[in-house]
């Protein structure tokens, strides 16, 4: 069997986040990562599209709108191989904590959304390693454009969908793109088994939530002696 469609055998713990862009997942998993640490668990932490070896090439595609469905698909699963390899196989092997924002699931989304087979990606990512927790923070399409216009100047060109052409306007070009991914999410969440989060909730509500999910991944694993005592409220 892949990897993917097994438990891994590390003893550290791989926790994910997902959800379509304005679904507040980034901000959780800061939060999450803060905790941890605070409470003396070794934590590592990993983000989509990262990686040094396709960075440049991937924003030199970007800029000049040279990618393909596929090819933007094939970048995007070289990212994620290489930090795969480099930067969460090691630390997962070390015991630590990885914190992924965004894992396969967020091409299973995007990429099926941009007309690429379901069944070709996973098995383009099935080398991957299966989390041991995915929480995705659903919301409906209203709440993520409201987020995401009041918290900047423009849209970006790919997150909107725009290298689709389904509409000249970028609001309704993200309104359009987004609510194709959030049906490709929701299907994945039910396929793989995904923790559902309400990301509508307050900030703070869903940070308790959070924390409830992960305490019981965290028996057994070491704390440094220094961790200072657990705060109150959240």
């Amino acid at each position: 069997m892949a990897p993917f469609f097994e438990p891994h055998p590390y003893p550290g713990r791989l926790i994910v986040v997902e959800g379509i862009d304005g679904s507040g997942k980034s901000t959780q998993l800061s939060l999450l990562s803060t905790y941890l640490v605070s409470e003396g668990y070794d934590a590592s932490y990993t983000e989509w599209n990262s990686s040094p070896v396709v960075k440049d090439t991937t924003k030199r595609g970007k800029k000049k709108n040279l990618f393909s469905p596929t090819t933007f698909s094939l970048i995007h699963a070289t990212d994620f191989a290489d930090r795969h390899e480099r930067s969460i196989l090691p630390p997962l092997r070390a015991g630590f904590i990885v914190l992924a924002d965004r894992w396969a699931y967020t091409a299973f989304a995007r990429d099926a959304a941009r007309g690429n087979d379901g069944a070709w990606l996973r098995n383009l990512y099935e080398f991957a390693t299966r989390p041991d927790l995915t929480l995705y923070f659903r919301v409906d399409i209203d709440t993520a454009v409201a987020r995401i216009t009041g918290g900047r100047i423009a849209l970006k060109y790919h997150e909107a969908g725009m290298d689709l052409g389904l509409s000249p306007d970028p609001i309704t070009s993200f309104r359009l793109f987004q609510t194709q991914v959030l049906a490709e999410y929701d299907q994945a969440a039910a396929e793989f088994g995904l923790t559902v989060l309400d990301g509508t909730r307050s900030i703070v509500e869903q940070q308790r939530e959070v924390r409830k999910q992960v305490k019981p991944l965290l028996k057994g694993l070491r704390r440094a002696s220094s961790a200072r005592p657990k705060p109150a409220g959240v």
